[in-house]
């Protein structure tokens, strides 16, 4: 018989896991102003591997709306261009033979909304996660109950669960809440 202590346990690991995994998601929705974290997902070929571009160059954000890369060798400078016009971010690469700057333009208002929504369906499949998991656990707690678990230990840990839901819920509000703050404000 599994105990509900580690039923609960298992429910809030998946639960932490969708908030981070949101975290991880927004941060790669550009909010009109630079941030490394665009730039995660592009890979170039190096020596043969394909290679985060964070490993292969410095990254930087001089001001709030140009980032900066800086190959740690010269001769990957055009892979890591053709990487960039390549890659769904949008963004122009100005190649100077040293450092490529991405310069971002400001958001129009329609281009924000867009965001917005996009941001809001991030956070919504975030909170479907966080439901799965609890309802897994008040299933899994029922069948801990056939097995011979007390009834007073399985609503206890029913409730439990619905606190954790609601704790992970409001966290998933707030980082929604921040994220469309950032990309609202002009």
């Amino acid at each position: 018989m599994i105990e509900a202590k580690q039923i609960l346990n298992e429910a809030e690991e998946s639960m932490q896991a969708a908030v981070l995994f949101l975290d991880d998601a927004l941060a790669h929705i550009r909010a009109g102003k630079a941030s490394p974290r665009i730039l995660d997902a592009i890979r170039i070929e190096y020596y043969g591997a394909m290679t985060p571009l964070a490993n292969v160059a410095t990254i930087t954000t001089p001001d709030a709306r140009t980032i900066s890369i800086q190959p740690w060798e010269k001769k990957i400078i055009g892979d890591i261009e053709r990487a960039l016009i390549n890659s769904n971010i949008g963004l122009a690469p100005n190649n100077n033979g040293e450092t490529i700057r991405l310069i971002l333009p400001p958001l129009t208002e329609e281009r924000r909304q867009q965001l917005a929504k996009q941001c809001k369906g991030e956070a919504e499949n975030a909170k479907v996660s966080i439901r799965n998991a609890r309802r897994d656990a008040i299933d899994t707690l029922k069948k801990q109950v056939k097995e011979g678990m007390p009834e007073d230990a399985e609503k206890d840990a029913e409730s439990e669960a619905q606190k954790l839901h609601d704790k992970y819920i409001r966290q998933i509000d707030e980082v929604y809440a921040k994220k469309e703050k950032e990309i609202m404000t002009v």
